[in-house]
């Protein structure tokens, strides 16, 4: 199993001390964070993509490109793109461009986004979202693997032999589709034969759990091979610590400010009590042993072999989350690698293979 740190750069208070961090100090954060994953050795980081109050993720390549510089193995994921929103000629631009600087570090997990506000921002409507989402994927696609690019387009000017450079690093980088709620964006993952990432964060097991079930149909369908299917999932939250008992404790001031928070802003709350949230969200609060556990539980449902964690504090002290993260990787991740297995494909850059040669051919 691999494993990722992601952050989607939210900039608001504190949710337990009311302080917010100036905009400056947020971004160094982030960067910290991410040396940091790779020091414990996480296999990626990722960052968000948003458009609107209160995130200030709204240029991930940028962000990406400066971990690029500062780190060395670690892979690079988006989380997501939100090419619903975006040009794919100019998105194509911007990733192949960062794929270079990070010597084929690159991986994107692609979405339609969500919130109002952003679509409003970009004039996308929530009747054509999903049809922009596709339509941006399709030619994003092309142009990775094009020289030369012809696409009648309905969201973007056509393109008539177009040219877009950089050519890419990698042949091709790897595409994930975010899946939250929808089969639409299952269904475009299956059709291209492309690994899946569920968010996994609001709501109880069951409904992501139908979708990758969706998703595992599509594949078939598609005529792909059952064999290569990779699913990715997310988390609610994190904090592990020696025992259950010190985790829900250091958990709760957090649990109970993001659960007020909710409830101020009229969102939906699922879960009413931090006990009911550690035993059935995806959040994993508890000992190494209790977080091994939940883990396999969902590893039944999904069969993922990738499984995202927070970068970010999120309430609790930098200490605190910083202590719980090296405790994740020294007991809990060697067990969890041993027993569940890598995706079905190499973990690095994908690149051509090298053309053959007199010395390379063998009689």
């Amino acid at each position: 199993m691999k494993f990722l740190a992601i952050t989607l750069i939210v900039h608001r208070p504190d949710p337990v001390t009311g302080v917010q961090k100036p905009t400056h100090a947020r971004f160094r954060e982030v960067l910290d964070n991410a040396l940091f994953a790779e020091e414990l050795g996480f296999d990626g980081f990722g960052v968000g993509e948003r458009h609107e109050r209160p995130f200030i993720s709204s240029s991930p390549t940028v962000v990406l490109s400066h971990v690029a510089a500062l780190t060395k193995r670690i892979r690079l994921f988006t989380a997501v793109t939100t090419l619903s929103l975006l040009d794919p000629v100019r998105a194509y631009e911007d990733y192949a461009t960062l794929d270079h600087l990070s010597n084929g570090r690159l991986d994107l997990i692609i979405g339609k986004g969500n919130g109002a506000a952003q679509r409003d921002l970009f004039h996308v409507t929530p009747e054509d979202q999903w049809d922009r989402n596709a339509e941006s994927y399709e030619v994003f696609r092309k142009i990775w693997r094009q020289d030369k690019v012809t696409a009648d387009t309905r969201f973007r000017p056509p393109l008539t032999d177009a040219e877009v450079w950089p050519r890419p690093y990698q042949q091709p980088a790897r595409v994930w589709h975010g899946s939250a709620t929808s089969k639409e964006s299952v269904d475009l993952a299956a059709r291209y034969g492309d690994p899946l990432f569920s968010a996994n964060v609001t709501n109880p097991i069951e409904p992501y759990a139908e979708l990758i079930r969706y998703y595992r149909e599509r594949w078939e369908h598609y005529g792909h091979d059952p064999a290569q299917i990779a699913v990715g999932a997310g988390t609610a939250g994190i904090y592990v610590a020696p025992t259950s008992q010190e985790a829900l404790a250091a958990y709760r001031p957090v649990f109970e400010s993001n659960l007020a928070f909710f409830k101020k802003a009229g969102l939906p709350v699922v879960f009413e009590t931090l006990e009911d949230f550690a035993e059935h969200s995806s959040a994993l609060i508890g000992s190494p042993q209790q977080v091994i556990d939940k883990v396999h539980r969902y590893h039944e449902q999904f069969g993922h072999t990738v499984l995202h964690l927070h970068a970010d504090a999120g309430g609790l002290t930098e200490s605190q989350h910083r202590a719980s993260l090296e405790l994740f990787q020294s007991k809990a991740a060697p067990v969890l690698r041993r027993e569940i297995p890598d995706p079905p494909f190499v973990w690095g850059p994908v690149l051509a293979a090298p053309p053959l040669t007199q010395e390379s051919v063998h009689v």
